[in-house]
């Protein structure tokens, strides 16, 4: 490798051993948690994701899950695949009930920003203020690059409820599924569940109009969505994740 790449998997890894409550990864139910009462509901959508699973011939669990995130269109893809699987499949998009901030990333604490990037999750919160929420890793490596250097922000969540500071809501019962999914995947071995977070949907035609509107006086910003694109470009081609590296100016490199 390149010495001036930074490999985004090793440097998250080490990152996720720094930074995470270990305990809070064991399980996605965690610890002095209401077990009862999480243990009730996800055993009951379980059982509704499964027969969903089941009518969309697909394999129970999921040996890797992908999220996609799209603000403006405020959409959120949970795609999935198997062993023997090369290639993801689509298995529900869920609607972002809430959103805050603009078009952009998120640089500083207050910011009221919705990330854009690649992150991953790293947290399973049964005992969050918004029913269910998962934590993504914000801010990752390229975030801690280009970001405000004392207060990037951080508790970056995809959760239930429908209010949002910079969180990404899609209400309770679509947590529920998620968190059952992600929570299966995570136990079948699947380390970093990745989530990818796009200002918008690049290949509907509104959305690329209003976009190309809202940063047209803004060169970072456009060189930010052309170089974030490429990955959207290479999945809609691939449907596999491309590897992805962060070089020294915080750039995303797509290898």
């Amino acid at each position: 490798m390149k010495n001036h790449l930074i490999n985004f998997s090793y440097i998250f890894a080490i990152l996720l051993l720094l930074t995470i409550n270990v305990n809070a990864q064991d399980s996605y139910l965690g610890n002095n948690k209401p077990v009862n009462r999480i243990s009730a509901i996800l055993s009951k959508t379980e059982d509704s994701v499964i027969k969903q699973f089941k009518s969309k011939n697909l394999v129970w669990p999921p040996s890797a899950v992908y999220v996609r995130s799209f603000k403006f269109d405020r959409q959120l893809e949970v795609w999935v695949k198997n062993d023997s699987a090369r290639k993801f499949v689509l298995f529900k998009t869920y609607k972002i009930c809430m959103q805050s901030g603009t078009m952009g990333p998120k640089r500083m604490e207050g910011d009221y920003q919705v990330p854009e990037g690649f992150y991953h999750i790293n947290e399973f919160n049964p005992n969050s203020n918004y029913h269910l929420s998962l934590g993504i890793n914000y801010p990752n490596v390229s975030d801690h690059i280009l970001s405000d250097s004392e207060k990037p922000g951080s508790a970056i969540y995809i959760h239930g409820n429908c209010v949002s500071t910079g969180c990404i809501p899609i209400s309770d019962e679509p947590i529920e599924e998620l968190y059952v999914i992600a929570g299966a995947a995570k136990s079948k071995g699947q380390e970093f569940i990745p989530v990818h977070i796009f200002p918008i949907k690049y290949n509907v035609k509104p959305s690329l109009e209003y976009l190309n509107n809202a940063i047209k006086d803004n060169i970072y910003l456009q060189k930010f969505n052309k170089n974030i694109k490429v990955v959207f470009d290479y999945f809609e081609t691939q449907k596999e994740l491309p590897i992805i590296l962060i070089n020294r100016k915080g750039e995303y490199v797509i290898n």
